[in-house]
């Protein structure tokens, strides 16, 4: 079969690598340069599966369960945390050199939600890096074709069945055609105005899907990231956040044992939760931002009880960016504030992958497997990437379903109609999406952010260029996403409704 996989994070290049070497022509198209611009190379945690004594896959699951709110698919969990020893021993095989004790044991470290520590991790804080660079390899090594810097416009789809793509390259469109087509274009992030992604996780696939008529779901649940440094500059303008200093610090720093305090040292999240600060990230993003909203600064993480050799052994990245943006975070704590951080939403897939379009397979953020529920597990996500991504390979030469049944709420096509005429840019739909559809909602913000998100969307132009394809996929997903929202009347995981105040500098 002639295959076509669309992104090149963990998901996309463990799809590419399973239907190369089940002896299907693979081709990945990605949007930048292989291996640069998404989200895969900047993840720093780990990932999730190699248990411990008194720890299982069992345990796994339930602590993705939890997480999830009551809203994860259990046969997905199980897949995923059954699946996950295998594809950790691939990532090894292919070249992943996981962190290692003195005893050449694998280093397992523990993050919020997590019961035991039970989390590989690749050069301290750079296992994203690794893993993309090992994948890379053996892409390149088996000579699978590639086409970088182009951007997916739509699916070709006749009678319901995709058979391509339509890209924009240098300007132009591009048709390739294929028996099958597997979407692993990531998230996005870019929704909002202060986010750890990339500028690229501008939500391609999921648009491209919905324009398809294919369905998606829990849009409404974007995860924030409780934990992303706020810099000097950022600090001196009485702001919370710059989108230029979205550096995640990662979870795995409060996994070691760093607190979150308040102005007086106090551990506030214990406020909250009685997990404190390894409660779910959706918990802790909330604390976090009453907190800083009720005292008017940023919270701060405090690190320094372990010390700079461990901080800089264990977590090189973080402490070289830190230090150089100013901050000595051994020797004191350093300011954070949540940022928008990843999508358990987007283009519902079977457990193998396959969508409500025959022909069309899903894998990664772009896809909603039922994993993640409400509320994703840290180091869940390259998980989901390398077990999702090598089941829909599996399942290429398999026959589609009759009828697709989607074990979780799927939306239709997002297609809304507006009446009035506005302008708005891409940094108008950020901003709208950070103060009305963020981390706290309200049913009238909601309300409102929807019909000036539908207005602006009746009033816009055709896209032409690839920037302003982007922000027509945002502007979509902006109200698609309100919409799911809107719909959602009862707070739970990451959508939650409130009448508190907005996050300082919103």
């Amino acid at each position: 079969m002639n295959i076509l996989v669309v992104g090149s994070g963990i998901a996309g290049l463990t799809a590419a690598l399973h239907a190369a070497e089940a002896g299907h022509a693979v081709t990945i198209v990605t949007k930048g340069a292989l291996g640069g611009g998404g989200c895969t190379p900047l993840a720093q945690g780990g990932v999730a599966g190699v248990y411990g004594p008194n720890d299982s896959a069992e345990v796994h699951a339930s602590d993705t369960l939890v997480a999830g709110a009551g809203l994860s698919d259990p046969a997905a969990v199980d897949v995923l945390v059954r699946d996950g020893s295998a594809r950790i021993a691939e990532l090894i095989a292919r070249g992943v050199a996981f962190d290692r004790a003195a005893d050449g044991a694998l280093m397992l470290g523990r993050e919020a939600a997590h019961a035991h520590a039970r989390i590989v991790h690749a050069g301290g804080d750079a296992t994203g890096a690794a893993i993309s660079a090992a994948l890379i390899a053996q892409v390149r090594s088996l000579q699978i074709d590639v086409v970088e810097d182009a951007f997916l416009v739509d699916l070709l789809v006749t009678g319901g069945r995709v058979h391509g793509i339509r890209l924009l390259r240098s300007s132009a469109a591009v048709d390739l055609h294929a028996d099958a087509v597997i979407l692993a274009t990531g998230g996005a992030g870019q929704l909002y105005a202060h986010t750890t992604n990339p500028i690229g996780a501008t939500g391609d696939g999921i648009v491209a899907a919905i324009r398809a008529g294919a369905a998606v779901a829990d849009l409404e649940f974007m995860q924030f990231h409780p934990t992303v440094l706020v810099s000097d500059a950022v600090l001196a303008s009485d702001a919370v956040l710059a989108s230029d200093a979205a550096f995640l610090i990662s979870e795995a720093v409060r996994g070691e044992g760093a607190t979150l305090i308040d102005d007086e040292g106090r551990r506030f999240v214990f406020d909250s939760h009685p997990d404190g600060e390894l409660a779910p990230r959706d918990v802790v993003s909330r604390a976090i931002a009453r907190q800083a909203a009720g005292q008017g600064r940023p919270v701060l993480l405090d690190a320094t009880m372990l010390g700079a050799d461990r901080l800089s052994g264990r977590f090189p990245t973080i402490d070289r960016v830190t230090r150089a943006r100013g901050f000595d975070w051994a020797r004191e704590p350093i300011p954070v504030t949540p940022a928008a951080h990843y999508l358990m939403g987007g283009i519902v897939t079977d457990l193998d992958g396959r969508t409500s379009l025959s022909g069309l397979f899903a894998a990664g953020e772009v896809a909603c497997t039922g994993v993640h529920g409400a509320n994703r597990l840290a180091s869940n996500s390259l998980l989901e990437g390398a077990v999702f991504g090598a089941r829909a390979a599996a399942a290429l030469s398999t026959p589609f379903p009759s009828q697709f049944l989607s074990p979780h709420g799927a939306l239709g096509d997002g297609n809304c109609d507006g009446n009035a005429d506005s302008r708005y840019s891409r940094a108008d739909i950020q901003q709208l999406m950070w103060n009305d559809v963020g981390l706290h909602r309200t049913d009238d913000g909601l309300a409102d952010a929807l019909a000036t998100l539908r207005a602006w969307r009746a009033a816009a132009p055709s896209p032409a260029t690839l920037t302003e394809h982007e922000d027509a996929n945002l502007l979509l997903l902006a109200e698609a996403t309100a919409s799911a929202a809107l719909a959602r009347t009862d707070s739970v995981g990451a959508h939650h409704l409130t009448a508190l105040p907005a996050l300082i500098g919103a």
